[in-house]
């Protein structure tokens, strides 16, 4: 089985650097905050990429994946793979697809799905992007973070993909956190309320999650809004999607979140605009 280094020690990105060193394969991370505590840490992103057969890349945005590749492409060539895993826009990922295989190394846009929960139990979903025989190689790697590995096509539409799926989540939060607020405003308590809702069509795996966040008023971050507004940009900021009425909604909900300090928080922290409005 291959090696694997990780870049990016975020939520994600801690949480299966752990996995793939309890399973053996980590051979080095690297942080642009420092976390020298971490397992197979090394001083700089190209050392991670020297010695790793793969190269798993999840930080913040399209800048923050432009920035590592420039460092890393010293240590690039035949044989090694890079997995781009941050979530971003389908431009960027032809043109970083393009500045890798100039070196004879191999990219395979690998966004996923699953918040801190699913990557700390092995049970992140991929949507992957790319050759097939590039996916081939890195799936028995992959595997041992992941529950599921879609296999969506060019990486531009793997790119393409997240988004629409993180759409679907940010325009299901801010109608969640309304008809929730409905609910209590004319008495109903939480409880009868996701009693009921798990009873209606309209129930989802993501009411189940957040369930409990919202009822303790638990906004410790899964998913932060931050990361969901950047998102959200990005995605109306593809060709032919600037006029989508929900997700300009639902882009302008996290834009004030963020303004008003709640950019670290979880994005079910959203009730609180609504709760602060009485």
């Amino acid at each position: 089985m291959k090696t694997i280094g990780v870049i990016g020690l975020g939520i994600i990105g801690s949480a299966w650097a752990h996995r793939y060193s309890v399973a053996g394969q980590l051979v080095g991370t690297w942080n642009r905050s420092p976390k020298p505590a971490a397992p197979a840490w090394k001083a700089s992103a190209v050392e991670v990429a020297a010695a790793a057969d793969i190269i798993q890349i999840v930080v913040a945005d399209p800048a923050a994946v432009e920035s590592v590749l420039k460092a890393i492409i010293p240590a690039l060539g035949p044989g090694k793979h890079v997995v781009q895993s941050s979530t971003i826009d389908p431009a960027n990922s032809a043109r970083f697809q393009a500045l890798v295989k100039a070196t004879g190394a191999r990219y395979i846009e690998c966004p996923f799905t699953g918040s801190k929960p699913a990557a700390e139990e092995g049970k992140t979903i991929f949507f992957m992007g790319g050759e097939s025989t590039d996916i081939e190689a890195v799936l028995p790697v992959l595997k041992l973070i992941s529950e599921v590995q879609f296999a969506i096509g060019t990486g531009e539409q793997a790119s393409a993909i997240k988004l629409a799926m993180n759409m679907n989540l940010a325009v299901q939060m801010e109608s969640l956190c309304e008809s929730l607020m409905f609910a209590r405003k004319a008495g109903i308590p939480d409880q009868t309320y996701f009693e009921v809702l798990a009873k209606n069509a309209g129930y989802s795996p993501l009411a189940k999650m957040k369930e409990l966040k919202l009822r303790a008023g638990n906004f410790d971050p899964q998913f932060s809004v931050k990361h969901m507004h950047k998102d959200m940009r990005l995605a109306a900021g593809t060709a032919g999607c600037a006029d989508y009425p929900l997700l300009e909604a639902a882009r302008e909900r996290l834009k004030l979140a963020e303004a008003r300090g709640m950019g670290d928080a979880d994005y079910c922290v959203l009730i609180r605009l609504l709760q602060e409005a009485d």
